[in-house]
């Protein structure tokens, strides 16, 4: 399934039922007054967080969503039926706006979450609620409330622990595939990574936590240079942000280069992905001369969490796990 993360609906409730003009005709009852029941409410649309969801491709040809409405109610004081609840089942994580006054309404992100978007008109009153001492035989009911209409936003931001961040061929893919199960597809190419990839990490110790991956980040990401940018919204939830840097890269003149280069574009995105805490990755440190590489780095980023390792042959990813684990208070 085409991994999908946007999506813009219309929903609708359903319209109230009228209420009915009735009056009780029966033989040998006499004045038999008025017996005009109630319209049937209109059906709400309701978000639910379905943990089976994984993306909002449901929604991307589905334009408007609409609930049953409200059946009129009928004499001899019968209620008019209800109309039937839409239920839209979202992935966790899906954040809804309003389009027209580009205000988030809710981010639904617990299992089962249930949330009323748009709620149902009410039914209106028969004219047996009318009677009086001093109208006897009401000749009018009230009619039903329509529904509510909405045009709503749609934005899935995969809940993570860990984000993973780096230029392309840095080795995000190949270090998610060796601490996780999770299996993204692997090459020596640029944005081999198109769509983020989410894995599972169980440390020794303690709960399993998850790590996102996303497509690489490039100069200029921020004005939408480049595949990453447009995913970057999946690590905003992260508590901690995994940077991976590739160690045959490093520049012997300017060693920060590929640090500092991520972390603009970061940055300059989101303010809350600046401040985040940086566990910095050197891949890739199976290569010749890494040591000489990795030596010049930990001198100018004296102040940093720096870890070598090679994704590739497993080399340092059990003290990477046990250092996340603790940084997320697992351990």
């Amino acid at each position: 399934m085409k991994f999908v993360d946007e999506a813009i609906i219309t929903v609708q409730s359903g319209n109230g039922g009228a209420g009915c003009v009735s009056f009780r005709r029966e033989k040998f009852i006499e004045k038999g007054g008025p017996d005009g029941g109630d319209g049937g409410d209109g059906g709400n649309v309701i978000l639910k967080v379905n943990p089976a969801k994984r993306t909002l491709f449901d929604y991307r040809r589905q334009k408007l969503i609409k609930a049953q409405n409200g059946t009129p109610g009928q004499g001899k004081k019968k209620h008019g039926r209800n109309g039937q609840d839409k239920i839209i089942e979202l992935p966790a994580g899906t954040t809804i706006t309003d389009i027209e006054t580009d205000t988030t309404l809710i981010d639904l992100t617990d299992i089962d979450q249930t949330y009323i978007i748009a709620k149902g008109g009410m039914g209106g009153k028969g004219n047996k609620h009318f009677s009086s001492s001093t109208n006897r035989t009401p000749r009018f009911s009230q009619p039903g409330i329509k529904g509510v209409e909405l045009k709503i936003k749609l934005e899935l931001k995969l809940i993570a622990d860990v984000g993973l961040v780096g230029l392309p061929n840095a080795g995000k893919s190949t270090l998610i595939s060796s601490i996780s199960k999770a299996r993204p597809k692997i090459a020596d190419y640029p944005f081999t990574t198109l769509t983020p990839n989410l894995g599972m990490v169980e440390p020794e110790f303690g709960e399993p936590f998850a790590v996102a991956d996303i497509p690489g980040l490039i100069k200029g990401a921020h004005t939408g240079t480049g595949l990453g940018i447009q995913f970057l919204k999946h690590i905003e939830r992260t508590k901690i942000l995994l940077h991976i840097i590739d160690v045959s890269l490093i520049n012997e003149d300017n060693p920060l280069e590929q640090l500092n280069l991520i972390n603009t574009e970061l940055a300059r995105h989101s303010s809350k992905l600046e401040k985040k805490r940086q566990i910095i990755i050197l891949n890739k440190i199976d290569l010749t001369d890494s040591k000489e590489k990795i030596s010049l780095f930990k001198n100018a980023c004296k102040n940093s969490e720096v870890f070598p390792v090679s994704a590739a042959t497993g080399q340092g990813t059990k003290e990477l796990i046990r250092t996340m684990a603790k940084a997320l208070n697992i351990e």
